[in-house]
Order: C-alpha cells, then sequence, then structure tokens
C-alpha cells in the first residue's frame, strides 16, 4: 500500500536539484534522496558539506551508496510512465471521432460524455466521476458531439423526458409548464419502445431481403427458361425453315421437270410434222420428175394423151402448213409453279405456325374440375370431376343459385380474372357439345342465347357434322377434320378466346377484342343424349396426353 502512495505522486521520484527523475538515487543520513552525480558535484562546489533541503552540516561527507530500493521504485515509475504515454498516443482522437473537451494540445478520445457536465472526457480526465462521490452520481453515455443539443433550449435542463403527445424531447421543467397534462415517459421507456419497433422494422426489412432475394432466383429460373425455350426455339426455327426449304426444292425440281416433260414433247411433235413434211416433199418430188420427163417429149399425140388421161398437171394432194407451228410452250410456267409454291408454302407455314402456337399456349395449361354445384340436373358428372354426360332423368338436387335449371350446362370449378390459361376437352364420339368460357354473372336460370353479349364465348357441334361460333349471329365454321380433342386458349388481358383441334394442330376460331371485366369460368354442355346418339362424355383430358 506504501509504494501504491509512493508511485501515485510523481514529485516523490525527482531530484530537487536536477528537478528530473532520479538516476542512481542516493540517501543522505537526514533522509533525503539526490541523483548521486547531483549530490557529489554539489558538495564538490560548495565550501561545506550540508543536505541542500533540510541545511544539515556533516562533518565529514557521508559515503554515498545507491538506494536500491528508490532505485527499482524509479524504474517501475519510469516503466509505467513509458507506458501511459504510449496509452495515451494510441488514444490520440482520429477524424469523426469524439474528442476531450478537457484535453489541452493534442485531444485524446474521450471515453464517456458526461450528461450533467456536458463535456466528454479521456480515460485520464475520467477518472475523478468514477472516483469522486459528488461525480459519481452524473450520468455517462457512450461519447457523443454536441452535447449542447441534449439541453433544453428554454429552461437548460437535460433532456430526459419523452412527450408522446407533441412527440418531441423535454426537461423535468417541461413537464410541469408547457406539457402538463401530456403523455410524458423518461427516455428510457421510449427507448424500449423504439428499440422493439426497430426490432420488428429490421424483422420486416429482413423479410424484404429474403422476397427480393427469392425473386432474384426466380428471375435466375426464368433465365434459365428463357434459355431453354430459346434453345426449343431455335430448333423449331431451323425444323420450320429446313421443311420450308424442302419445300421450296420440290417445287423447283417439279418446275424443271415439267419443262423438260414439255420439251420432250415439243421435240416429238417437230419430229412427227418433219417426218410427214418430208414424205409430201419425197411425193411432190416424184411428180416433179414426171412432169420433167413428160415435158421432154416431142410426141404431140403422146403428151396430150398423157396430159388428159391424169392428173399429172396438178400436185399430189398434201396439207394444208399454214397454220401449222410448234410454237414454245413454256409462258406461264415458273408463274403457274410459283403461284402453286405459294400455295403450298402458305398451307405448310399456316400448320406449322399453328403447330409452334398450341406447343406455345399448352405452357399456359391449368387443371379444370366440373363444378357439380353449377350442373343441371339432369348431367352425370364422374367421381374425379373430369367427365360429364347427360342422363335420361333429372336427378333431384337442390336449386341452388349457382345451378343452371334450364339448359343441360355446367361450370368447371375454377376461376380466372388474370394472365392466360389453356384447358383440352375430348370431344370425339359425340354428335353435339359446346364448349367455350363464361363469366360469373351469366343467367343460369332462364333462356339466354350464348353470345359474347350475354357473357358466353364457346363454339358448338350440332347435328353431327355442323359446326358454329356463337358469336351473336353465329358464324359457320368449315373444318377440312373432325375435332376429337377441343383446346380452349384464353388470354384475358388481351381480350382474346381461341379454339384448336389439338390433333390437327389447327385454329379452329377465335374470339378478339374482347373484354373481361369480371371472373370467367371454364363452360361445358353435352347437350342431349338424342336416345343414345350422343350419350359420350366430354372428357377433360390433361394437355399434352393424346
Amino acid at each position: 500500500m506504501a509504494a501504491a502512495n509512493y508511485l501515485s505522486s510523481e514529485d516523490q521520484f525527482l531530484c530537487s536539484i536536477c528537478l528530473d527523475v532520479f538516476t542512481d538515487p542516493v540517501s543522505t543520513s537526514c533522509g533525503h534522496n539526490f541523483c548521486k552525480n547531483c549530490i557529489t558535484e554539489h558538495w564538490n562546489t560548495s565550501d561545506r558539506c550540508q543536505c541542500p533541503l533540510c541545511k544539515e552540516v556533516f562533518n565529514t561527507r557521508p559515503d554515498l551508496r545507491i538506494n536500491t530500493f528508490i532505485s527499482e521504485m524509479v524504474a517501475q515509475f519510469r516503466q509505467s510512465a513509458q507506458q501511459k504515454t504510449s496509452s495515451s498516443e494510441q488514444q490520440e482522437s482520429k477524424p469523426g471521432e469524439v474528442p476531450c473537451d478537457v484535453c489541452t494540445g493534442t485531444k485524446l478520445k474521450a471515453l464517456k460524455s458526461c450528461l450533467v457536465c456536458l463535456a466528454s472526457y479521456c480515460e485520464t480526465h475520467l477518472e475523478p466521476h468514477l472516483t469522486a462521490s459528488r461525480l459519481k452520481r452524473h450520468q455517462l453515455i457512450d461519447p457523443v458531439e454536441n452535447l449542447e443539443d441534449r439541453m433544453c433550449t428554454k429552461h437548460d435542463k437535460p433532456l430526459e423526458l419523452f412527450c408522446k403527445t407533441d412527440q418531441t424531447f423535454v426537461c423535468m421543467l417541461c413537464t410541469v409548464l408547457d406539457h402538463k397534462t401530456h403523455d410524458v415517459v423518461p427516455l428510457e421507456e421510449e427507448y424500449e419502445g423504439k428499440k422493439v419497433e426497430l426490432k420488428k422494422t429490421e424483422a420486416e426489412i429482413q423479410q424484404m431481403i429474403q422476397k427480393r432475394r427469392v425473386k432474384i432466383q426466380e428471375i435466375k429460373h426464368s433465365v434459365d427458361l428463357s434459355e431453354e425455350d430459346a434453345d426449343r426455339e431455335k430448333a423449331e426455327g431451323v425444323q420450320v425453315f429446313t421443311d420450308l426449304k424442302e419445300s421450296v426444292e420440290r417445287g423447283l425440281n417439279e418446275l424443271i421437270k415439267t419443262i423438260e416433260e414439255k420439251k420432250k414433247t415439243t421435240e416429238k411433235q417437230a419430229e412427227a410434222f418433219i417426218k410427214e413434211l418430208e414424205q409430201e416433199i419425197s411425193e411432190l418430188k416424184k411428180r416433179s420428175t414426171e412432169v420433167v420427163q413428160l415435158s421432154l417429149s416431142e410426141d404431140h399425140l403422146h403428151l396430150l394423151q398423157s396430159v388428159q388421161s391424169s392428173n399429172i398437171h396438178h400436185p399430189p394432194p398434201t396439207k394444208d402448213w399454214t397454220k401449222v407451228s410448234v410454237p414454245p410452250s413454256y409462258e406461264g410456267t415458273v408463274v403457274r409453279a410459283v403461284v402453286q409454291l405459294e400455295e403450298t408454302l402458305s398451307k405448310e407455314m399456316k400448320k406449322l405456325f399453328t403447330e409452334a402456337e398450341l406447343k406455345r399456349i399448352q405452357k399456359f395449361a391449368v387443371d379444370v374440375t366440373l363444378d357439380p354445384d353449377t350442373a343441371h340436373p339432369q348431367l352425370i358428372l364422374s367421381a374425379d370431376g373430369k367427365q360429364v354426360h347427360t342422363g335420361n332423368v333429372q336427378q333431384l338436387l337442390p336449386d341452388n343459385p349457382e345451378r343452371f335449371s334450364l339448359y343441360l350446362n355446367l361450370l368447371g370449378t375454377q376461376s380466372f380474372s388474370s394472365e392466360k390459361f389453356h384447358y383440352e376437352v375430348q370431344v370425339n364420339r359425340k354428335s353435339e357439345w359446346t364448349l367455350g368460357v363464361a363469366r360469373e354473372s351469366i343467367n343460369r336460370k332462364g333462356q339466354v342465347a350464348l353470345s359474347p353479349k350475354n357473357g358466353y364465348w364457346t363454339i358448338c357441334l350440332t347435328n353431327g357434322n355442323e359446326y358454329k361460333a356463337a358469336a351473336g349471329p353465329s358464324v359457320p365454321l368449315s373444318l377440312k377434320s373432325r375435332p376429337q380433342k377441343v383446346g380452349v386458349f384464353v388470354d384475358y388481358e388481351e381480350g382474346l378466346v381461341s379454339f384448336y383441334d389439338v390433333d390437327a394442330a389447327a385454329l379452329i376460331y377465335s374470339f378478339t377484342g374482347c373484354s373481361f371485366t369480371e371472373k370467367l369460368f371454364p363452360f361445358f354442355c353435352p347437350r342431349n343424349n338424342d336416345g343414345g346418339k350422343n350419350s359420350a362424355p366430354l372428357i377433360i383430358s390433361p394437355v399434352g396426353v393424346n
């Protein structure tokens, strides 16, 4: 304890002669300490040998020996001072840090700020607040700048309270005067409440971050899907253009073949004409020879008798070659070939486009099931809700508002009010049916014609072979083949309803420019069973499965 008290005073380690920390400290018999060199030089230059402090005179110069205890204490003091200096250097205030308000010269980094003193203190100058009982009651916080902002500008008191009514910081006097009837709480209470709110906010932010990370994964997945779609589209494009190229090559080969055949026909016809002409020339040459020989005769009677008895003076019978010709017959051949090619390519392109388009819309396939609560009582549904056919008698079912009571109709369970959707229905073995979509508010009880005006977008088969679009008025449809499976595609945003012959990959009909403002439901009508002729069910088929 004595050593500690001794270390606490820097003056105890100073030589009174050189006023610096002891070097080789020695003690006189009077109990005072000096540097060995300092006291030796002092006595060497003095007439008397006395203590510089207490003036005690020594008859003989004392034998000076180094005081090992003081020497060790001085060494500890030097080490402590060096460490303190090093520590102070390390704690020097840097830009952005709160400096000590008490330090002069080099400002050290503040460790705490006092809300009572409105000052910030480094480690050294903070000591009184940690030891003095009066200062211990002061409120210390982590170092902050602008402590004056924590004082009430009106009453010059610390802002220790929070007014919830005015959402402002107040001092104790404010609560008595300006905020007397307000809801005022200690800063600690508001602090804890805000911490809870901040924790909640942080959780919400983390949730937002997580959602965005999920969205990033979705976008990356979309990029992967886009790459797959691009590869598939390129493959389909190569196939389409390869098919078109082959069609063009076939057209070119057929054109060349046609021209060659026409050329051969012309050559054969010309050869026949030439042969016939050569025969006539031969006959004419023979007659010419006879005429020449007769004309050379000097027998008057013979010449006259020969001419009279024959037609030698007339040419032999020949064909009239005036209008006979073998003109080139290639005019229009290329034009006709190009027109034919254009028709072929148009059909091929339409088919290929429809196939590609059907594949594209099939990606929007939805799982549709039949809603028994909407089915007319005479309709019979399968247990899985995928098939419906018309029975012979009406079932005893509750006449709920959703149920069709007059026509053999029903809806799908699922509704759609945005984006795109597609489903497919098997209609084979049926002689009559109606398919499409209907809006939620359709009349399900009375007589209503199927038309977009009344909320229906449908096509139908009647009388076994008559296809129509219920466009109001109905539009007859000319189909090259009898659909076995019908696909229904809806683009809600674009206002489009399209029907496809799935197996033939052919567009049947499209309603365009539609305006959808309600939920849409898949619509089905298997129609009357016609004494068993139309008893086959409508079957909702998985998309892409034959």
